[in-house]
């Protein structure tokens, strides 16, 4: 049965009834090719592409041929999969097809996706398309030279092909691609001086020529079109005059050049670019080692020294090209020590970015990936600075290619831990979009198109098949802000440099100018804030020194806050508290990170600002890695810290102390976007774990000793439940818990229960002691008979309650329970006997079903407060938190019976393997994904923007500006969070009444 319009489209076909046509042209095989056509990058794109390569087999072998041919391609998936991503990505490679049509089998190898070629199998295999012998160390074509010249061609896109097929079809990670065209690109150099050799005869002999790569080829980065960059190198072959060999090696290397660059029948390859030689365009061509020292020893420039750093013989002669590279190694660890080294560097980018931005424009310019800010040379200037500053010391720094440079930058210490994986997530970003917009056309370009059509063909290229146009352009600007940040923070550290010159005299500005200074920035209150500036730079101390170079800046970032005033106030008050602490203000001046995270957070988070005002310590950890720390770590520190106090109350208190300073970490992390909303909820949820933990242990301490105990009559374990249970914890969540214990062999069953039950009392009454820090509320309603049911139950009890008493929604609430702190056997045990209960072999039945439904209807319509509105309701909302959570759920207990990957508490891993099952379509999982994502990390954003619980998007405009600031939109643009909100919950809604209500 053909399919319908709405298939096509759902697939991604833009024109459904060409796409019907085209579909039908194909016959037979046509709808079993559908699946694999509609995950290309342009599906319409691969379906002409597909009937255009079988018109072309229909040519060469008749059409037994075309048919024999779309059948196999049907029958295999492999194959259908690799040729439709091609097809659907390269207009270019799907011409090479046409004119090639045989070539469609190196599609069919079953090994493509998991092998990588050697290089030397990729060299032997260009210069045999040549007539060359592999073997022979000056290899010589043998096929008529313009036979040679086409086939080396042909041969280098039927590489090419399997490369791109391997690319988009199996994931293959960029640099893995960027290394195996590096190896493409020095075969086919090998293979055209072999052409040259033949070209020029027997002169050839007289000269070792050895052909150095340069730039991203020399680096193992090359990109799909690109130039390549070389230099080369010559030496006389024995008895040979030098004058002889210049003149042989000139003309091998001029052949070479027009071989790989000239345009034939069948296109050309890419321009070899000599110009990073010694004088560039204006020096000769070729040069001897003794030449090429004598000139890098008294007239090369810094730059070139930096270009040196990728220098790498890929042909001729290798014993020529390695004593080139052992020559110019001791020039380039020696370059920094140059005086006005590192500026030189700097003003090269600054000139690099002032050329881009004249040359092409403000429009072009923004959208250039390569040498635009934000862009890939952004990111390679600042790694090839650090390793040239760093490298005379650390060889482990002396490597080619950026993202394996950057690796070691970041091992060694020199780099931050979460900036090097940031930077390398960025790089890796943009060298993946860069691949894919070369390889449409295989031509060379490094400008985003801003037209749709091409903008969704690279979007779903990249994986993105939910809105590909406004996803693209989202994680493109979220990696261009990243790169530009880090490329100021590594290429131009420290940040406040330039500021801590400024004179404080020159700084301090004048009250009348102040206040107006203040007021144009943005401040309700100027007044108010000249006081606090007055207050922050009275007196002559270095702190108010200090505070008079830092402030000048610290008031442009507080103005770039949703709340200026309160991040000055907040301020003035942390600077009360440790101005007079040696590290305060001298962090903030050197470290222009820290300072910045800072002024954000004041200026932002109400939350923040309380946790640093009771944990004005704190600040020094904005310098660090600011991901959630394991539960095993605080677990650690939590009982070391109560090891030490002398009291019950006293323990406690320094373990909540512990979570305060952690909480700061998580919430620091989020509002500064380095934590994902996943990693918040499972850091909450740790967190919480050790706070249990160490607190539990204080718990039963406590009570023997008052009961003169010599141990513990009992083992007593916590099952974390809800979002607690399900690692999902937010700010503002309870954590909603059951307590299970096991008496001791021996023990007396309600002396054990007596003993459990003062221990979970006195568990709670710690954590509910009046304190500065968040509480920590304990809620137990979720146990068996609910509030009118003990506080704690043996194994046994709660084993005989389910068997008799449960309802649906227990079983259901089953589901996020998870055993994770206390005794460990019993934890196991406790799990062992809820498993079966929860996710039942069979499944639930429809009467189940209807009742979990009709009780979803009730939470629905009687727990949304009051006034509250059903679309900007976070929880209880449309296609909030409950109706995906309840969604998915739902199909857990239904499936987890026979679904292993469903037999999770956590909502996100159940709808993965719900999408891995087939139980949902990967576009409905990937809509219930972005709203649960977009919920979860609004949520969080409005506690920490208020400091209050709130389950509504906020209505005040101030909050909910910050609100949008925290996840990541420009000033102004809260709108345009909120109709984002709206349409993101609103397709959430739509899969949650098909999948859930069905």
């Amino acid at each position: 049965m053909p399919p319908t319009a709405g298939q096509l489209v759902r697939l991604g076909f833009a024109d459904s009834a060409r796409a019907a046509d085209r579909l039908a042209a194909l016959g037979d095989p046509g709808p079993p090719l559908l699946t694999a056509i509609g995950t290309a990058a342009d599906p319409d794109q691969a379906l002409a592409g597909m009937l255009r390569l079988a018109a072309a087999v229909e040519a060469h072998e008749g059409v037994e041929g075309r048919r024999a041919m779309l059948a196999e391609i049907a029958d295999d998936e492999g194959t259908a999969m690799r040729l439709a991503a091609v097809l659907g990505a390269s207009v270019a490679l799907a011409d090479h097809l046409a004119r090639h049509p045989e070539q469609w089998r190196e599609l069919t190898d079953p090994t493509l996706g998991s092998t990588r070629p050697a290089a030397y199998a990729v060299r032997a295999a260009l210069l045999e398309a040549v007539g060359a012998d592999p073997a022979d160390p000056e290899p010589v074509a043998t096929r008529p030279d313009a036979e040679a010249v086409d086939t080396l061609r042909v041969e280098y896109r039927r590489i090419l092909l399997r490369l791109a097929a391997r690319d988009l079809a199996h994931h293959l990670g960029v640099d893995d691609a960027a290394a195996e065209l590096s190896d493409l690109a020095a075969g086919t150099l090998e293979a055209a001086l072999a052409i040259a050799r033949a070209r020029i005869g027997e002169p050839a002999a007289s000269a070792r020529l050895t052909v150095v790569a340069m730039g991203k080829c020399g680096g193992h980065e090359l990109n799909y079109v690109s130039d390549v960059d070389v230099i080369f190198v010559f030496e006389p072959a024995a008895g040979a005059s030098e004058s002889l060999a210049l003149r042989s090696a000139t003309q091998l290397a001029s052949h070479l050049m027009r071989i790989c660059s000239e345009h034939t029948a069948e296109g050309t390859i890419w321009p070899v670019d000599a110009n990073l030689r010694p004088e560039g365009s204006q020096g000769p061509l070729v040069r001897t080692l003794a030449s090429h020292l004598g000139y890098y020893e008294r007239w090369a420039k810094t730059w070139e020294f930096q270009a040196l750093l990728k220098a790498r013989p890929v042909a001729g002669d290798r014993a020529l090209g390695a004593a080139y590279v052992a020559m110019v190694q001791p020039l380039i660890w020696s370059a920094a020590e140059r005086a006005g080294f590192v500026e030189d560097v700097q003003a090269m980018r600054r000139r690099v970015l002032d050329h881009t931005q004249s040359s092409m424009g403000e429009a072009e310019a923004e959208r250039q990936l390569k040498l635009g800010s934000g862009g890939l040379r952004d990111v390679e200037f600042a790694v090839q600075l650090l390793q040239l500053v760093h490298g005379r010391a650390d060889e482990s720094l002396r490597v080619g290619a950026t993202l394996s440079a950057l690796t070691e930058l970041t091992r060694g210490g020199y780099v931050n831990r979460q900036d090097g994986e940031q930077l390398h997530r960025a790089y890796a970003f943009l060298r993946t979009l860069e691949h894919r917009i070369q390889l449409h056309r295989l031509r060379r370009t490094h400008v985003v198109p801003d037209d749709e059509e091409s903008l969704r063909r690279l979007g779903r290229s990249l994986g993105l098949t939910s809105d590909p146009v406004e996803a693209l352009e989202r994680e493109w600007h979220h990696h261009r802000l990243e790169v530009r940040r880090l490329h100021e923070k590594l290429f131009y550290r420290p940040l406040l440099a330039a500021v801590a010159k400024i004179p404080g005299t020159d700084a301090r500005l004048s009250l009348e100018a102040a206040e107006q200074r203040l007021s144009a920035l943005g401040y309700v209150d100027p007044k108010g804030a000249l006081r606090h500036l007055e207050a922050l730079t009275r007196g002559v101390t270095r702190s108010s020194d200090i505070q008079r170079t830092l402030l000048p800046v610290m008031l442009e970032w507080f103005a770039d806050t949703p709340d200026p005033d309160a991040g000055l106030f907040g301020f003035r008050r942390l600077s009360d508290s440790l101005g007079r602490t040696p590290w305060y203000l001298t962090m903030l001046r050197d470290e222009g990170e820290v300072a910045q995270r800072l002024a954000f957070l004041l200026g932002t988070s109400r939350y923040a600002t309380d946790l640093l005002e009771r944990e004005p310590q704190g600040v020094k950890m904005l310098g660090e890695d600011l991901a959630p720390l394991s539960a095993e770590a605080l677990t650690t520190e939590m009982r070391s810290v109560a090891g030490r106090q002398a009291g019950a109350e006293d323990a406690v208190r320094a373990v909540r102390a512990v979570r305060r300073r952690e909480l700061l970490r998580i919430a620091s992390g989020e509002l500064l976007g380095l934590t994902d909303v996943e990693d918040v909820g499972r850091g909450l949820s740790r967190l919480t774990d050790a706070t249990l933990e160490a607190t539990l242990g204080v718990a039963i301490e406590a009570v023997r000793q008052r009961r003169g105990l010599d141990a513990a009559p009992t083992r007593m374990a916590v099952v974390a439940m809800g979002r607690y249970g399900g690692f999902e914890l937010s700010y503002a969540s309870d954590a909603d818990v059951m307590f299970v214990h096991e008496p001791e062999p021996g023990v007396e069953p309600q002396r054990a229960a007596s003993f459990a039950q003062a221990v979970v009392g006195e568990l709670r009454r710690l954590l509910a002691m009046p304190a500065t820090d968040p509480p920590l509320e304990i809620d137990a309603d979720l146990r068996p008979e609910g509030k009118q049911g003990p506080m704690v139950r043996t194994l046994d009890a709660y084993a005989a309650y389910y068997a008799k008493w449960s309802h649906v929604w227990e079983f259901q609430a089953l589901l996020r329970a998870d055993a994770v702190v206390g005794d460990e056997g019993l934890r196991r045990r406790f799990t062992e006997l809820i498993d079966p209960l929860r996710f039942p072999p069979g499944g639930i039945d429809a009467g189940t079903v209807a009742e979990v439904r009709r009780v979803k209807a009730r939470v629905d319509e009687e727990r949304l407060p009051r006034g509250a509105d059903r679309h900007t309701h976070l929880k209880l909302g449309r296609g909030g938190l409950a109706d995906v959570e309840w969604t998915v759920q739902l199909l857990q207990m239904q499936h987890a019976g026979t679904v292993p990957g469903l037999r999770t508490a956590q909502t996100l891993a159940a709808l993965e393997a719900a999408c891995e099952a087939g139980l949902v379509s990967a576009g409905d999982a990937a809509t219930l994904t972005e709203a649960w994502r977009l919920v979860s990390r609004v949520r969080n954003a409005v506690t920490l923007v208020s400091g209050k619980v709130a389950d509504q998007l906020p209505r005040d405009l101030r909050e909910r500006a910050a609100v949008a600031q925290v996840l990541g939109y420009p000033q102004g643009e809260s709108d345009r969070m909120v109709n984002d909100y709206l349409r993101t919950t609103r397709r959430a809604h739509s899969v949650v009444e098909r999948v859930f209500w069905d």
